[in-house]
């Protein structure tokens, strides 16, 4: 690890680089002479939004399937040294099966600083010889650069329309410039809105672009027709308007590969202990909360409404192992450069297939840890569903994915996590001691 190479770019717009080259024990002068400009045989994979929760997982998962890594993050709510431990999970891992890590570059930018970014793409386009047009060295792109706590949307709509809409326009229109046209989208279950009320298991026919017909599970054919009603809060429409741009974007033309992920609820982290989540603000998704609680930073855990029409009366959402997630978007980025998707515009659901209430979440944190978790009912939240759980087999055909971790060992990684000093944000800012010291 300490072959860090740390370089500022020559443009007055850009932003720092740290760059990371494949073999940690030599210096990234001996690899070549500028990190910032990597070689022409070289193919990156541009990921926004790379040192958050999911973000940072995907990366991890990218580096050990052996894609070099760009990763754009404005550390709005992340911190600069999951940079790091991402690297060394991944040198490890190598370490461990004998081989090489690819190479990794972090940016400290927001995806929406055109200028920064067009040089960041500039950098990444190998010189062409006369006569001779040569492709970006970025063959994909994730993007996960996007506001995401419903209640906050709810609060704050324009916040979210201009980063997740008008942000998101404005990187399409540049990646277009640059002819770097297969795009990963991170999208959400929150585009099935109250449909999720009245259905066992929500197919991604259930939001779609443009009318079609298909056949379900009994063999029933029926027809979809375009558009998605009941989105509960301006977070879940950014995400529909996202699907619906890409989507049209995609239909105008067909060079481009879009997938849409629509994420269920990414729990868990990874198995190192290392890397976990770990957001700068306040939480809002259950299992971070519930770490505030173990951890002492909060009382009690408010349980939002407990007059739910569910077997305990609290909500039920599709609980995903943030690595099980992590792992599809490296399927949808192979199947898409392998030719496997469907038309220009696909949508998948990433889930399990099976739902878990609030309250059998809390109960299996409580029994891998052996601690109580003190909980209290609340009035309902706004913006919530009663129950949202995937069907999942899209996925499984076509994207040749499938979740293979569960609930428990969501909650035991975590739980391995806090007694390996997780939660870094919490002990920077000195608001209490690791579990072991409790």
């Amino acid at each position: 690890m300490d072959s860090r190479h740390i370089s500022e770019r020559s443009s007055p717009d850009s932003s720092p680089c740290i760059s990371w080259p494949s073999t940690p024990a030599t210096h990234p002068d001996e690899l070549f002479d500028d990190a910032s400009f990597p070689s022409d045989n070289e193919q990156f994979v541009l990921v926004t939004g790379g040192l958050g929760f999911i973000g940072s997982h995907t990366v991890l998962e990218l580096l050990i399937s052996g894609y070099n890594v760009i990763i754009v993050d404005d550390l709005s709510n992340s911190f600069q040294e999951v940079f790091t431990r991402i690297l060394t999970i991944a040198n490890r891992h190598f370490l461990a099966i004998g081989g090489h890590c690819p190479k990794a570059e972090f940016h400290n930018l927001s995806y929406r600083d055109l200028a920064s970014m067009r040089a960041l793409l500039e950098s990444h386009y190998p010189y062409s010889l006369p006569g001779v047009q040569r492709p970006s060295n970025i063959i994909g792109v994730i993007h996960f650069a996007a506001y995401k706590a419903v209640e906050e949307s709810i609060h704050q709509p324009l916040k979210y329309y201009q980063n997740n809409i008008n942000g998101l326009v404005d990187f399409m229109t540049l990646l277009d410039e640059f002819d770097i046209k297969t795009f990963i989208f991170s999208s959400s279950a929150s585009v099935y809105g109250t449909l999720a009320d009245g259905i066992p298991l929500l197919r991604e026919e259930h939001c779609v672009h443009e009318n079609l017909t298909y056949r379900d599970s009994d063999g029933v054919e029926n027809c979809a027709q375009q558009g998605c009603t009941g989105i509960t809060n301006p977070y879940g429409r950014t995400k529909f308007f996202g699907e619906a741009i890409l989507s049209d974007l995609a239909k105008s033309d067909p060079s481009w590969n879009i997938v849409g992920l629509r994420y269920f609820n990414p729990v868990g982290c990874d198995a190192s202990g290392l890397l976990g989540e770990d957001p700068k603000g306040v939480p809002s998704n259950l299992l971070p909360v519930t770490v505030k609680v173990m951890t002492g930073q909060i009382p009690e855990l408010a349980v939002y409404g407990g007059d739910w029409d569910t077997p305990d009366g609290t909500t039920v959402r599709d609980f995903i192992h943030v690595t099980d997630l992590a792992r599809g978007h490296i399927a949808a980025l192979a199947a898409t450069n392998n030719g496997n998707i469907k038309g220009g515009y696909r949508a998948f659901n990433l889930g399990t297939g099976t739902g878990y209430s609030v309250l059998e979440v809390v109960d299996a944190m409580e029994s891998v840890s052996q601690r109580p978790i003190p909980r209290r009912v609340v009035s309902r939240r706004a913006g919530d569903v009663q129950c949202s759980v995937a069907a999942v087999e899209r996925a499984r055909k076509e994207l040749g994915w499938e979740t293979k971790k569960t609930l428990r060992d969501a909650c035991e990684d975590m739980w391995h996590y806090l007694k390996h000093g997780g939660e870094t944000g919490r002990l920077r800012n000195g608001l209490g001691p690791t579990l072991e010291e409790r």
